[in-house]
């Protein structure tokens, strides 16, 4: 009886019947189930035979990958380098005494306008005039020595014409005269030298410009040389930046030089690059690149922020593509390309880089200007792979812009 109303699942001719009728026989007669539920072999299998019977075989789904892509650059193209730095004198100058003493005034600041002349500081000067002192007394002290061998020599000349001493005697004479002269020359030369070191007292500007720096202050004791000030030349002016070490080659290289203000970034300032450090700075590691500037350029002041964009042009086979693109195949790096209209497949492209910048690199290999390479996905692909364009560029899609064009115009109608 049980398994005549279990029968049912199926009519002679093999095909199923709804659960809904199996589900309305139970109701009815519940005994046949208790039977199957002591017998849990065959349970199974009816289990199993309805489960197949009311699932569908499933549908297989091709594999397509989404990937992002960007159309390779044309050859040639221009290399960008941004760096930040600041506008400085061509010329700047760190003056300081020629002679050591205690400052007893500054009378300048940092960003004071200066002549040529101008006082900036000022050393105590009473030892110097104690020392121009006694290089007077000396200087008097020989004239009065020459002066009284000049007249024993004149006239021991006179008695010696008259033959009343020997030229020995004169000869004497005119050997002290000699010495005395001598003497008197040495006095005048270090009263001239101690002159000069009392003016040194006062440190004078020799340019016009600006003070930068203030390197002491008043009451300090400085030896002689030792900077205390620092003035720019007025002129020439230069925009002096920082260059880390991997790109130092390639900038020294660049031939446009674009400087912008940070004040007036609207202004544009062709500059060349003057000189390029051959040491790093021993403290952010950087070589310091110069970059003159027309003297002429308005708006430009010493310690302004500017920004220098340096341009150069790659070798003629070298395609710029993102860093992403590439992928390591083995010992070598590849690149995805698409290719097909319709249905887009990739194939695997060996290349070579030939250098970096930032996030992107410049490689040369089969590639041509146009081509599709695939940016983001490239370790889920495969050779043949077949993906589609997420977000793809406007120049790679002409047949989704013939059939919009052409449903615009169908619906129009």
């Amino acid at each position: 009886m049980a398994m005549r109303k279990l029968a049912i699942a199926q009519n002679s001719k093999g095909k199923n019947v709804p659960t809904q009728i199996i589900q309305r026989a139970i109701e009815r007669d519940p005994a046949p189930l208790h039977g199957l539920m002591r017998a849990p072999n065959l349970l199974l299998v009816c289990t199993l035979t309805l489960l197949a019977a009311c699932s569908k075989a499933p549908e297989k789904v091709e594999d397509i990958r989404p990937v992002r892509v960007t159309v390779l650059n044309p050859a040639n193209a221009d290399v960008t380098s941004e760096l930040p730095g600041a506008v400085q004198a061509r010329y700047e100058s760190q003056l300081g005494f020629r002679v050591g003493g205690k400052i007893i005034a500054r009378q300048v600041d940092v960003g004071t306008v200066v002549k040529r002349g101008q006082v900036l500081m000022r050393l105590d000067p009473k030892d110097l005039q104690l020392a121009q002192a006694q290089a007077v007394a000396a200087v008097s002290s020989a004239a009065s020595n020459r002066d009284t061998a000049k007249a024993d020599l004149k006239r021991y000349q006179e008695l010696r014409g008259k033959n009343f001493v020997s030229q020995a005697v004169l000869d004497a004479k005119d050997t002290a005269f000699k010495a005395a002269q001598a003497t008197y020359d040495q006095a005048e030369a270090a009263f001239k030298g101690q002159l000069n070191q009392t003016a040194y007292a006062t440190l004078e500007s020799d340019v016009d410009g600006v003070v930068t720096a203030i390197n002491a202050e008043a009451g300090q004791v400085v030896a002689a040389g030792t900077p205390v000030v620092s003035v720019a030349r007025q002129g020439a002016k230069e925009v002096v930046v920082g260059a880390p070490e991997n790109q130092v080659d390639q900038l020294r290289r660049s031939d446009d030089v674009q400087v912008r203000l940070w004040a007036d970034p609207k202004q544009l300032i062709r500059g060349t690059v003057r000189e390029v450090s051959p040491i790093a700075d021993p403290v952010t590691r950087t070589y310091a690149i110069k970059i003159a500037i027309p003297d002429d350029t308005p708006n430009v002041k010493l310690g302004m922020t500017a920004y220098a964009a340096f341009i150069s042009k790659t070798s003629d086979d070298a395609i710029k593509v993102p860093l992403t693109a590439l992928l390591r195949v083995q010992d070598h790096s590849v690149v995805w390309v698409v290719e097909g209209a319709n249905v887009r497949q990739v194939r695997q492209v060996p290349i070579e880089i030939t250098g970096q910048h930032g996030n992107e690199v410049w490689i040369r290999g089969a590639l041509k200007p146009g081509q599709q390479v695939v940016t983001a996905g490239v370790n889920q692909l495969k050779p043949g792979q077949k993906v589609t364009i997420l977000d793809a560029p406007e120049a790679s899609l002409p047949a989704a812009k013939a059939a919009s064009a052409a449903a615009t115009s169908g619906a129009a109608q």
